[in-house]
């Protein structure tokens, strides 16, 4: 039911105030041949309410996500995480969510939900400033860049959508249906992961960068489409209490990552790995 709900969210403006509670945990991360490490959690929101959606900054040490205030409507907000600083990016009337880091690193693409209903995919400039408008035609609900031009994105529609889509053109194509949210660049490549939803068992699939084929990578854990990859290529994910990690190629199973006991958390959701390496951001409920 969770899942369902937040995509009838983002469709419908209405039931922003209705954002459920989260936390964004931030753990220090050791990845190493057969197993993943994880230590001294924070949690760097703390607070009622939402708190979602983090994304990483390929070079800053900034973590970047999505903040409702009360009455439930949401901006992107920056976490410092060598400084322990958080600052606003956007301060709007409307609602933003999924920041992305756009290539060249210039801007903070997202999503802009708008009163009327629409859904378009602006950005923002790293430092403030006035959005841009990159797509207002399609209800976008999630997206990942392959390239300065090129998109994927999560249309919202029934079946949901993956589509690519071409900056300069405005064109896009639809590649499959009935899709999950998660959408991530595979590091080291221009790849684009997503989860496949057209089978009882839900697969996690590459569609590639360069001709734009779609092949089979793993099994996801039943019923759940949130993932996160290491710089060595490994996948994890999360049940909603515990992590795994899958290795593609070797793995025949979902391989358990111990979390700290001193820090007991549930309803683990989304999850992002900074470049580096180094960092993991979790979200939990509260």
């Amino acid at each position: 039911m969770k899942k369902i709900f937040v995509l009838l969210l983002l469709a419908n403006p209405l039931l922003a105030q209705q954002l459920p509670g989260t936390e964004i945990y931030l753990f220090d991360l050791k990845v190493k041949k057969n197993s993943i490490q994880l230590s001294n959690p924070k949690n760097i929101t703390n607070r009622k309410g939402y708190d979602n959606q983090p994304h990483f900054h390929p070079e800053k040490p900034f973590l970047y996500y999505s903040s409702a205030d009360e009455e439930g409507r949401t901006d992107i907000l920056v976490y410092d995480y060598v400084k322990n600083e958080t600052r606003k990016l956007t301060n709007t009337s409307e609602r933003e969510y999924s920041p992305t880091v756009t290539p060249g690193g210039k801007f903070i693409s997202c999503i802009i939900q708008r009163d009327n209903g629409a859904q378009d995919l602006g950005k923002y400039p790293v430092d403030g400033g006035e959005p841009v408008v990159i797509i207002n035609n399609l209800t976008v609900g999630y997206h990942a860049w392959i390239n300065e031009d090129a998109l994927v994105l999560f249309v919202l529609g029934r079946p949901h959508t993956l589509r690519l889509y071409s900056v300069k053109d405005k064109k896009d194509i639809e590649l499959s249906e009935n899709i999950g949210r998660s959408l991530h660049r595979i590091p080291g490549t221009t790849d684009i992961s997503f989860i496949d939803k057209q089978r009882p068992e839900w697969m996690i699939k590459k569609l590639n960068g360069k001709d734009f084929t779609i092949e089979s990578i793993a099994p996801t854990l039943p019923n759940r489409e949130d993932i996160a990859w290491t710089n060595d290529g490994k996948i994890l994910m999360s049940d909603g209490e515990q992590l795994y990690f899958w290795q593609p190629g070797k793995s025949e199973t979902w391989i358990r990552v111990d979390l700290p006991k001193t820090n007991p958390i549930i309803g683990i959701t989304r999850l992002a790995i900074s470049a580096s390496g180094k960092k993991l951001a979790l979200v939990v409920d509260e």
